[in-house]
This record gives C-alpha cells, sequence and structure tokens, in this order.
C-alpha cells in the first residue's frame, strides 16, 4: 500500500503516521502520534478513532473531587475570624 503525502523516515518533518498494518477482515489500520489515536480504512471509508484513556480522565475527575471536597472541609473547619467582629463602631 501506497500513501501519499505521508512524511518518510529521514526526512526533515516530524513522523506523525506509523506503518499500515492489515487485519485479517481487511481493514488498514495506520497509527497516528498527532494527535493520539488510529485510522482504520475498510471498504473505502476511512475512520479516525482517538485514543483516549478512560481510566486516566476517571482517575483526574476522581483526584479534583477529593482535592475540592478537602479544600471545602479545611475551609468549614477553621473558621476566618470575621464572624465573631463586632458590627458597631465606637466613637
Amino acid at each position: 500500500m501506497t500513501l501519499r503525502g505521508l512524511p518518510r523516515p529521514g526526512g526533515s518533518e516530524p513522523r506523525i503516521f506509523g506503518e499500515p498494518h492489515e487485519t485479517p477482515d481487511g481493514t488498514t489500520v495506520i497509527t497516528v502520534t498527532s494527535p493520539p489515536g488510529v485510522f482504520a480504512i475498510r471498504d473505502g471509508q476511512a475512520k479516525f478513532e482517538p485514543a483516549v484513556d478512560a481510566t486516566r480522565v476517571a482517575l483526574l475527575a476522581i483526584g479534583t473531587g477529593l482535592v475540592a471536597a478537602t479544600l471545602g472541609t479545611l475551609a468549614v473547619l477553621r473558621r476566618p475570624p470575621w464572624p465573631d467582629l463586632s458590627g458597631r463602631w465606637q466613637h
């Protein structure tokens, strides 16, 4: 299979496409590094599938929630001094 317009090894351009691989069902798969994912070509139709690590996204969301909960708890436990101040001014 020849892919026109793709950077070749040894060129000055960074290589963002991998070598094409054909699966047993006839699908051609080409890895892409920028943005990360793969092109799957089957029956003349190309489809890009981004490489997303769902576990990493979920862990990031859980970590963000834990940090927010910790900061909220600390804010409640360490009351600021201004509720104890009197609003009356003495002349």
